[in-house]
């Protein structure tokens, strides 16, 4: 198990499931069924042990497969000032790298703290790469874990 400490400063920002269910606009039953069925990990933090997701699995709806341009959907109507308000979605490529991460033995906390520690092979971190449609590159990466 990873040191939540080291985690934190890793990650950055943290969503409890009721946060997530609030951004992705459904319930938190769902967000539980996400993190069940391995589309979401998840860790306990904190004194009282909060389930918490990295706020970067989450992408707004449009970038939700960066690699793929047909699925691009255009920004929502704006509101009364003019700000479109986005739709999100959780980052497509997360649960097949998910799987082979689990299949090489990784919990959640691990899985959570390999995405977010940089790689020099990709000069950035594996969560920065999959968030710009790198997911081959990572997979590649996971695969030697196994």
């Amino acid at each position: 198990m990873t040191d939540n400490s080291a985690l934190d400063s890793l990650v950055g920002e943290w969503l409890t499931v009721p946060e997530v269910a609030d951004r992705l606009g459904i319930d938190a039953g769902k967000v539980r069924r996400l993190v069940h069925e391995g589309r979401l990990a998840v860790v306990r933090r904190g004194r009282s042990s909060v389930v918490s997701v990295p706020a970067d699995f989450l992408v707004p709806e449009h970038l939700e497969n960066p690699a793929n341009s047909t699925l691009n959907k255009p920004e929502p109507e704006p509101d009364e000032y003019g700000v479109p308000a986005p739709r999100w979605a959780v980052l497509a490529s997360l649960y097949g790298t998910f799987t082979l991460l689990r299949d090489a033995g990784f919990a959640d906390d691990e899985a959570i703290e390999w995405l977010f520690t940089p790689d020099t092979t990709l000069g950035e971190t594996p969560i920065s790469a999959m968030r710009t449609g790198r997911k081959t590159a990572v997979r590649r990466i996971a695969m030697t874990l196994l």
